[in-house]
């Protein structure tokens, strides 16, 4: 299997048997050696006595892969004909063939030519991830990671990259944990394995994501939900300060799409839909499941003169809920914990 298809495979499985091949026949490498060949590394080569290895050729171009040492020795000690294996995936990632080939064996690529060569591997799989690149460079993911940010050019990065087992995973874990907590409140059964292979992240961070759920908070952590650096958003923050009193809608920390799909989950469970404390807590929550525009609009539509009655009541319908939510974490596998409101409650409703 070739590069081209998105994965990293190892270079064995994608060469062609050995065969014998004219040096005449061979164009020079499109080497990851910024300053060419080694001389002192050929004479060497070439006074051994061992045979040589077969060096990899890109078969549609004839250019050499890996051996251009091998095929300068074999020059110098007369020979016509050179054991070659060949390679027939694309140029670009007969190159990535090459950097992979000379980090493991033979006279080793110098960190300049490491550094060259994940930069060009960069431009040509935008869509690896820095540890696939890493993997083939030899370089750590952290370097091939500052080499990608001073390359960027402002242009819209990959969503998803390839990772070196070949799986395609989102560069930002927020999309993988928004998908995951929509699947939690569809099928709050599904396994973590399951869920974390549909939405492209670890079972770990789904695990956190069902963690959070159950508190009632936002599946995306608040450092990673912003996008930009700090010093940009507070830039943003200082031009577009907040309105003294936002919706509620903006002061949740659970994102609306997930606050919907976990309604829905719940309107389809019998245990709440078919008994009347039960319908009684849907409408309840139905109630609240208006988005941010609706909010703002019934804002903007209270009167001047009971605004500040309104506020109350709302702070205090806030803070029954935050009584049931205490209420329901502490005791939540008591039966009848849904029905047991306390006197508060009942007088607020």
């Amino acid at each position: 299997m070739s590069f081209a298809d998105g994965r990293v495979p190892l270079p064995g499985p994608s060469l062609s048997a050995v065969e014998t091949v004219p040096i005449g026949r061979l164009l020079r490498a499109d080497s990851p050696r910024r300053l060419g060949e080694n001389d002192e590394h050929i004479r060497l080569l070439a006074q051994s006595e061992q045979p040589l290895p077969p060096i990899v050729v890109h078969r549609p171009t004839m250019r050499v892969i890996d051996g251009m040492h091998r095929l300068q020795a074999t020059r110098l000690r007369g020979g016509r004909d050179i054991q070659v294996r060949f390679y027939d995936g694309p140029s670009e990632d007969a190159f990535v063939l090459a950097v992979e080939a000379n980090v493991v064996h033979g006279l080793p690529l110098s960190a300049p030519d490491r550094t060259a060569a994940a930069a060009r591997i960069i431009r040509t799989h935008p869509n690896w991830s820095n540890r696939a690149i890493a993997s083939v460079t030899g370089l750590s993911a952290k370097t091939v990671g500052a080499q990608r940010r001073r390359m960027s050019t402002g242009a819209a990065e990959q969503s998803a990259r390839v990772g070196r087992d070949g799986r395609v995973r989102p560069v930002s874990c927020t999309e993988g944990r928004l998908i995951a907590s929509r699947l939690i409140a569809e099928n709050p059964t599904a396994s973590l394995r399951a869920i974390a292979q549909k939405a492209g992240i670890s079972p770990g961070t789904v695990r956190d994501v069902r963690e959070r759920l159950k508190r009632g908070e936002d599946p995306v952590p608040r450092k990673r939900a912003g996008s930009g650096s700090g010093r940009a958003r507070g830039r943003t923050a200082a031009a577009h300060p907040p309105p003294a009193c936002d919706p509620p809608a903006q002061q949740t920390r659970m994102s609306a799409d997930v606050r919907e799909a976990m309604f829905r989950s719940l309107c389809r469970d019998p245990s709440l839909r078919l008994t009347e404390t039960g319908r009684l807590l849907l409408r309840m929550m139905e109630i609240h499941m208006a988005d941010a525009q609706q909010w703002e609009r019934i804002a903007d539509a209270v009167p001047a003169h009971c605004a500040d009655s309104i506020a109350a009541m709302a702070t205090a319908c806030a803070e029954v809920w935050q009584d049931l939510a205490s209420r329901l974490r502490h005791s939540a596998s008591a039966p009848g914990a849904l029905a047991s409101l306390n006197s508060r409650s009942h007088t607020m409703w």
